[in-house]
């Protein structure tokens, strides 16, 4: 026979037991978290679900960029046509990307932020620096993890060569990367590469119409992603895991 102590310490020993068990088994049962990434840029990132009729195949990087990814991944494309480092600030559409709580932020301006955009304009040498800051910090402030990617050319040729206007921003991002300490895709140099690589008549089938040369068909889109994803494993090795093989 138990002594009325020994059973009391029987019975508190089989709850825990059950307790533990239990938790264990609904800590089985709970799908594995999946991270998520948000990307925040322009037209040459974003998604059209709606394309215009003269350029149906109209495809942005970020909209097919989980594609590179395994399903422990969740993407939120919130690049938007249109807009620069400026304006996608001005407008909320940073606040509402922060909502999102995400885990890594993909970050890319230039294309708007160029001479002849209006109020949209920033300068690689002032205030373009201070928005892509302002972008690394307030990503930090919330947990995030921000990666900057550095604008990709546009397809313009001269010579045979790729002739770009984008240099100045490119630079700007890659020294406050390194003034933060965040990583840095030079997606601007990468293109750059591959452009001239396959030349103009090469690459014509990247451009979703004859005319277009700054944004791309689904081919193109994903030429540039892969780039984007190429460098991952150096620039966040964190992220490498979530890759499809």
């Amino acid at each position: 026979m138990f002594s009325r102590k020994q059973t009391a310490l029987l019975l508190f020993t089989l709850f825990v037991v059950h307790f533990v068990s239990a938790k264990n088994l609904s800590a089985e049962k709970q799908p594995p978290k999946k991270i998520k990434i948000v990307v925040v840029g322009d037209s040459t990132a974003a998604s059209y679900k709606n394309p215009p009729k003269d350029r149906p195949d109209l495809t942005g990087w970020g909209q097919v960029l989980g594609e590179f990814f395994n399903d422990k991944t969740v993407i939120d494309n919130r690049a938007l046509s249109g807009r620069s480092s400026k304006s996608f600030i001005k407008e909320g559409r940073w606040k509402q990307a922060l909502a999102q709580k995400p885990d890594y932020v993909f970050i890319q301006f230039g294309h708007n932020d160029c001479p002849g955009k209006g109020d949209r304009y920033t300068n690689p040498k002032t205030d373009f620096q201070d928005y892509i800051r302002q972008y690394v910090q307030e990503s930090q402030k919330i947990g995030a993890q921000p990666i900057l990617v550095t604008p990709m050319t546009r397809r313009n040729f001269q010579d045979g060569k790729i002739r770009t206007i984008l240099r100045p921003y490119a630079e700007a991002m890659i020294k406050v990367a390194k003034e933060e300490k965040v990583p840095v895709i030079d997606l601007h140099a990468s293109s750059m590469a591959l452009f001239n690589k396959l030349g103009d008549t090469g690459s014509a089938d990247f451009s979703p119409s004859v005319s277009d040369r700054t944004h791309y068909s689904r081919k193109g889109a994903l030429a540039i992603a892969g780039l984007v994803v190429n460098e991952i494993p150096r620039a966040k090795p964190s992220l490498k895991k979530y890759l499809m093989p």
